[in-house]
């Protein structure tokens, strides 16, 4: 069976300006408050933004029921405030491209998100999708 592809784009306007959109994913203090499935937490003490090209990113999601999961990659590309560039995955394994464009709209901000790469099974890339939605859902609220 061969590894499925990712290869998904979100689309979303929000209503301030680039700058606090961009904010929300570089500043830890804002990145815990929408990082994640509602059912999760995201701990400030679990999460590592070292916002640079080859800097560092790690978040760790904890449940109501103590179960943890750590997402992690590298920036690529840092253009602020309108572009990150960044790796997400194993960091010893395939890992997925995201990139999120921020340009300005009317009075708002235009996001552009798009993942590329590998997952390990059909219903984890299903799985992945479903979640970024939801993240950027709740990105939406955090910058409204």
């Amino acid at each position: 069976m061969s590894t499925p592809t990712v290869r998904y784009e979100l689309d979303r306007g929000f209503d301030a300006p680039c700058e606090d959109g961009y904010k929300a994913w570089t500043d830890p203090e804002r990145f815990v408050r929408w990082f994640g499935p509602r059912a999760y937490a995201t701990p400030a003490e679990r999460v590592h933004l070292d916002v640079r090209p080859g800097g560092r990113w790690e978040a760790t999601l904890v449940s109501g029921d103590g179960f943890e999961v750590t997402l992690q990659g590298i920036f690529r590309e840092v253009r602020v405030p309108e572009r990150l560039v960044f790796t997400t995955g194993d960091p010893d394994g395939p890992a997925s491209v995201v990139t999120v464009e921020f340009t300005t709209a009317g009075t708002g901000t235009h996001v552009r998100f798009h993942q590329y790469g590998v997952n390990t099974t059909q219903e984890h890339a299903e799985g992945a999708r479903v979640g970024w939605i939801e993240f950027v859902d709740r990105l939406a609220e955090e910058v409204a």
